[in-house]
């Protein structure tokens, strides 16, 4: 199933796209129990992030080329950071390059995201993709000054600036997409390729990080995880390249869809 959250006149609402190109309302929000559809709505108002998150969690490191593209070694064990939920960013909705806290190297990162449906702790790889809601899109924008320079030694500054997670447009459910570490992910700007590589070159696959993050940890209904994004950023090229005021970012999940976000600069 396909679903995406959209403005009604009541607020944000949960909804399902049926094949034949129709929506029906959920009958309640889709971390309340087995999905359930409701009435037909017609066209579906101004398309939101298609979840509101309660947590999110970036995984590091977690391609095998992106490493090295870093010069950096392959963990041993998934290295996370947290990024604030004020992040999300709605798809369509521009990317906000900050001037107030300044950046002059802003960069994208394509990414798969993966959505808990139920609370998770302490489970099993095996059995870890049932605690999974489902997978969409994320664009993991990072400030690299302040990840690198002037953050500290840690990442949730440079990553955690508003609109510094667009996701979307869809979540898909596991249902529908059983293999999450067989897709094909491409990140253009302005219509150039930047990234086209795949999730089978994940370090630690999707069942392995959500077992990883659960240990004495629960992870709550609605948790997001980006799980890391593959070689081609911004950073690594020589020179550098980021991201402008006018750019258009685009990341492309095969058997998702394409979240697409305008850039734009901070009106302090």
């Amino acid at each position: 199933m396909r679903l995406i959250r959209h403005l009604t006149a009541q607020g944000p609402a949960y909804a399902a796209l049926l094949p034949d190109g129709s929506a029906r309302a959920l009958a309640h929000d889709p971390f309340s129990g087995p999905l359930q559809l409701g009435a037909s709505i017609g066209s579906p108002g101004r398309r939101l992030a298609p979840v509101s998150p309660t947590t999110i969690i970036g995984i590091g490191l977690n391609y095998r080329k992106h490493a090295e593209e870093g010069g950096k070694g392959v963990p041993s064990r998934p290295m996370w950071f947290m990024k604030t939920v004020s992040a999300i960013q709605h798809p369509g909705e521009p990317i906000i390059l900050p001037t107030a806290c300044a950046s002059h190297k802003v960069d994208y990162e394509g990414e798969l995201a993966v959505v808990i449906g139920r609370a998770a702790k302490n489970v099993s790889k095996e059995a870890a993709l049932d605690y999974v809601l489902g997978y969409t899109i994320a664009n993991d924008v990072s400030a690299r000054d302040w990840q690198f320079e002037l953050g500290g030694g840690q990442f949730c500054h440079g990553k955690s600036f508003d609109t510094f997670c667009p996701l979307g447009p869809v979540l898909v459910t596991t249902d529908e997409l059983k293999n999450p570490n067989a897709l094909r992910l491409v990140t253009r700007i302005n219509g150039e390729v930047r990234q086209d590589w795949t999730t089978a070159d994940m370090v630690f696959d999707v069942a392995t990080v959500v077992s990883f993050l659960s240990g004495s940890r629960t992870l709550l209904p609605g948790t997001v995880i980006l799980t890391g994004t593959p070689h081609g950023v911004g950073y690594a090229r020589k020179p550098p390249v980021w991201l402008q005021p006018g750019d258009v970012a685009e990341v492309e999940i095969e058997s998702i869809g394409t979240l697409s976000n305008p850039v734009v600069a901070e009106v302090p």
